[in-house]
């Protein structure tokens, strides 16, 4: 009565599919309006669900580098040390594995060999020149030219003995290696530096007693 809509199917509620002109033209669902996602990082990121307390754990367990740069580098260290002490070691014992070009070979060890196996003025002579130079120091004009005479004959003593040393050896070496000239070059100066150290300080150590000439 008084104007009422007698028609229901006229009348739309509010809020439906009505107003839409896309919905009710083929009865899709309506379309959201996405302007009104956040469009701030941080606020889009406090709209997310809070993780599990299991992914929060899982996120957290991340390999250790830099403990493990650290374990490496002190694996390398200990094994740069490792080869260093055996290298070491492998150049006194006079292992050819570890000796420089100065003392690699058969005709340098037979060298080494024969000098460490005599008895030598050589060999103490840089002992006998610093006492004799020490006392001279401290004594008397009289005293330091007895020295110097001392240290000089002294040094003429070592000067002959690697003559003769000399001799010996290259004869001895000429016939097991096959003559002269089959002789390598430096063993003269190789022999007479060898001599004149002390036993104890050579380098490589000998390796035969006194009297064990090689063959």
């Amino acid at each position: 009565m008084f104007g009422r809509n007698k028609n229901p199917e006229t009348t739309a509620p509010t809020g439906s599919t009505a107003d839409d002109p896309a919905s009710a033209v083929d009865g899709s669902e309506p379309v959201v309006d996405d302007r009104t996602a956040p469009t701030n990082p941080a606020e889009a990121k406090k709209n997310r669900p809070t993780p599990k307390r299991s992914a929060q754990q899982a996120a957290r367990k991340r390999p250790l580098v830099p403990d493990d740069r650290k374990e490496a580098n002190r694996r390398a260290r200990d094994e740069m040390r490792k080869q260093r002490d055996q290298a070491r070691v492998g150049v006194m014992q006079g292992d050819e594995r570890y000796l420089t070009s100065r003392d690699r070979g058969p005709q340098r060890r037979y060298v080494r060999d024969f000098v460490d196996a005599r008895w030598s003025i050589s060999e103490f002579f840089i002992p006998l020149a610093l006492i004799v130079l020490v006392f001279g120091m401290f004594g008397g004009p009289d005293f330091q030219v007895i020295a110097n005479v001392i240290v000089y004959g002294i040094l003429a003593l070592v000067i002959l003995d690697s003559v003769v040393l000399n001799y010996r050896l290259k004869a001895r070496m000429a016939d097991k290696f096959g003559g002269k000239e089959k002789l390598e070059k430096g063993l003269t100066f190789y022999l007479v530096m060898r001599s004149i150290q002390m036993r104890p300080l050579r380098i490589p150590k000998p390796q035969v007693k006194r009297g064990e000439f090689p063959h």
